[in-house]
């Protein structure tokens, strides 16, 4: 392997959207909890939410952060490592990435303020709205940044002119083949990989104290991982199902990407469910091959004849690396399916009546923190090295989007980025473990049961004795 200014570049890119991919797959799916958890106390009136609420939007205040600042870096990239890919695509995707920013941006910028700040200066409904004009905000920012990606996975609506991207089609620009099923896939892997960090520190939190103690030191952690897992095992299933139709697309719109993702050579009927096997590309072989006879057709084509397209009906040139596709989409799939596992295991126990007070589940719950992140990283690892040999699919090689720079300066400015993202995320997650170790405030006047035998009342004021009630009392009726 040459180390050129191509190969650091890439390792650069893939070094920086790494670390910044795990913030927004948090905090879009932590923005709208934060929005279920003042609904919930705007509803009931429980002071519970109101102290959840308290508690979660630190950590989100803490990862909106962190997801800026290592944002910011990537757009630099394109103009230093890869002006030769914005100079093919920036009248395409420079609109595109510039509608995020006067949208989501400018969006989360008006409303995060009240949100972390505004709760004891506005009116608790103005709040709501703060909180869900901020969680609006993650959402469309996702759209844009995945229609972006998505564009370069399956480009449409555009010629080239002069050796540059020209639009002719903006709906088919931002609607391309791939980006519905791509959008609705990642936004709710990024609400299952908050649900899995909620339950898991939630479990965690339970953990450290006895399932005896005080209902008022319990009562948050109970909630909040609760919550979570009927989110979470609701929703897998669906995600799974999401998952399913995007394959049909890739092997629609990008056949030599599925070819890698199952390690298959020759075009074939019938094809096995690779389970494992150790891709040769030398060879142009699998060895060591474990699969279920003729599923695998039928997974990816719903027919069990259905054909599958093989490595070999493409150049080596046009291939991607085998290894690292093949390996990253079944690690993503081994943990959606521990996820479902996880869901199921939470539906027995609050059978029993022991969601709660069950360790060797609080314990798995707690293992499975970090598995909604190891999705979203090796999902993006198989959609991402999947692509190559192209940046942008069947119109321009990865070789022809990199800068003429010297090899020395990306070494450089990517030791630099390792140093400075080692201080900068290792202070955050310092803190981040600081918060989560102290754990939601207790709620003095919560006593058992009473959390679930509060009477619902929509859009309630806050009861007698909490926070805000001189701001809020009733005026006597003359």
């Amino acid at each position: 392997m040459e180390f050129d200014a191509l190969m650091l570049s890439r390792i650069q890119f893939a070094f920086t959207i790494a670390f910044h991919i795990i913030f927004p797959a948090f905090t879009i799916g932590l923005a709208s909890w934060l929005a279920a958890l003042e609904f919930n106390w705007l509803r009931t009136g429980n002071p519970l939410y109101r102290t959840l609420f308290r508690f979660w939007v630190k950590v989100f205040a803490v990862s909106f952060g962190l997801g800026v600042v290592s944002g910011i870096v990537m757009s630099y990239q394109f103009g230093t490592n890869w002006s030769r890919f914005s100079e093919f695509t920036g009248n395409v995707l420079g609109p595109v990435i510039a509608y995020e920013v006067i949208t989501a941006f400018f969006l989360e910028a008006a409303f995060l303020g009240i949100m972390l700040f505004g709760w004891e200066r506005v009116g608790d409904r103005l709040h709501f709205f703060a909180t869900c004009m901020v969680a609006l905000g993650t959402l469309i920012s996702a759209f844009w940044i995945l229609s972006a990606n998505s564009w370069m996975q399956t480009p449409d609506g555009f010629a080239i002119e002069n050796g540059k991207a020209v639009p002719v089609d903006w709906f088919k620009v931002v609607f391309n083949p791939s980006f519905p099923l791509r959008y609705a896939h990642m936004v709710m892997g990024c609400y299952l990989t908050t649900a899995f960090a909620v339950a898991g520190m939630s479990a965690w939190m339970l953990l450290r104290h006895p399932h005896d103690a005080p209902a008022a030191k319990l009562a948050g952690s109970r909630r909040s991982l609760s919550m979570a897992l009927w989110f979470a095992t609701i929703f897998v299933p669906i995600q799974i199902v999401i998952g399913d139709l995007h394959g049909l697309g890739v092997l629609k719109y990008q056949p030599t990407k599925l070819a890698a993702i199952e390690g298959n050579w020759d075009r074939m009927a019938n094809m096995p469910l690779r389970l494992f096997a150790i891709p040769d590309e030398v060879a142009e072989t699998n060895h060591y091959e474990i699969g279920i006879p003729k599923i695998g057709s039928w997974v990816l084509t719903h027919a069990f004849h259905g054909v599958v397209p093989g490595l070999k009906e493409v150049p080596r040139d046009e291939r991607p690396p085998v290894w690292p596709v093949f390996f990253s989409f079944r690690i993503m799939v081994g943990i959606g399916f521990a996820m479902l596992g996880l869901g199921l295991w939470s539906l027995y126990l609050r059978w029993k009546g022991t969601l709660f007070s069950n360790r060797p589940f609080l314990t798995a719950a707690m293992i499975m923190t970090p598995s909604g992140f190891g999705a979203v990283l090796f999902g993006w690892f198989t959609a991402e090295i999947g692509r190559q040999p192209w940046v942008v699919y069947g119109h321009l090689r990865t070789a022809d989007a990199v800068s003429p720079i010297a090899p020395g300066a990306v070494t450089a400015s990517l030791l630099t980025f390792i140093v400075v993202y080692a201080f900068v995320f290792g202070f955050g997650s310092y803190y981040l473990a600081k918060l989560l170790r102290r754990g939601p405030d207790p709620i003095e006047d919560i006593r058992g049961d009473d959390l679930d035998k509060k009477p619902k009342r929509p859009f309630s004021l806050p009861d007698e004795g909490l926070e805000g009630r001189s701001r809020h009392r009733a005026q006597p009726a003359e």
